[in-house]
């Protein structure tokens, strides 16, 4: 996504240094935009573009090409630059570990065209890269039980192909995986998803999903909530070695 970057920036004689004096930034997170996975926010592409005298398409033809919805883009640009991220899933299995068969079925029923459909897959397959990726993200997720349980298009060798796949993604250094019991009684975790991710400067941002909408939250009171809860939810669920137990009961089950 950033193959143009270097010869642009050699091209003008600037440096990392020089160019984050330019945008108020610090000279690593400039220098990072060298590495594969790694562009600019969103709101400094323009600028970067013109100190470089490239288009943004030239650039990061990629990041222009954007298939994920608009209004989904800010928190893909924040995954981008977490250092962590903390995920709780109620009902499904969290996109950054999808198969791309259970991506599909999580559409069944919606009113797209099967380009929509495809396009909609590809982006949160792309997503996926930052957990492989050099000094990816720390990623924590807590699955309720149920979403293993729910065979997503009632298709028990789609969802023991995805349950396979989550033990191979927690083999990762970086991804750590836990499971809500189905007979936990009630927690907080029964009020819905979200996800808390931790960037470069220590700030931390929130997003959450409802029926009607997803919202990014900055508020610090309310992402103290929301880290009030995850410390509760995450004591609720299994650890490491159980969890992974779990998963390979619940393969086993559905083969």
């Amino acid at each position: 996504m950033n193959h143009a970057f270097v010869p642009a920036l050699a091209g003008t004689g600037r440096t990392a240094e020089s160019l984050a004096e330019r945008l108020g930034l610090h000279p690593k997170t400039v220098a990072r935009w060298a590495n594969p996975g790694h562009i600019p926010q969103s709101r400094h592409r323009a600028t970067v573009a013109n100190l470089l005298g490239q288009p943004i398409e030239a650039l990061w033809p990629d990041a222009v090409r954007r298939r994920e919805p608009v209004w989904f883009r800010p928190w893909v640009d924040i995954e981008r630059e977490a250092v962590a991220l903390r995920a709780f899933q109620l009902a499904w299995v969290p996109g950054l570990l999808q198969t791309e068969a259970y991506a599909r079925a999580t559409f069944i029923g919606q009113p797209l065209t099967g380009d929509e459909i495809t396009d909609l897959v590809t982006a949160r397959l792309e997503r996926q890269g930052i957990l492989t990726r050099p000094r990816g993200p720390l990623y924590v997720v807590v699955l309720d039980e149920q979403v293993l349980r729910r065979a997503a298009a009632g298709d028990r060798a789609l969802m023991a192909a995805q349950v396979a796949h989550l033990l191979a993604c927690a083999e990762l250094p970086n991804v750590q995986l836990h499971v809500v019991p189905v007979d936990t009684p009630t927690y907080p975790g029964l009020d819905g998803p979200f996800v808390i991710a931790e960037l470069r400067d220590g700030n931390r941002v929130a997003h959450v999903d409802s029926q009607a909408r997803a919202q990014i939250i900055e508020q610090p009171s309310e992402i103290a909530t929301l880290e009030r809860r995850w410390e509760r939810i995450r004591g609720e669920a299994l650890p490491r070695t159980r969890t992974l137990e779990l998963l390979r009961e619940v393969a086993a089950a559905l083969t």
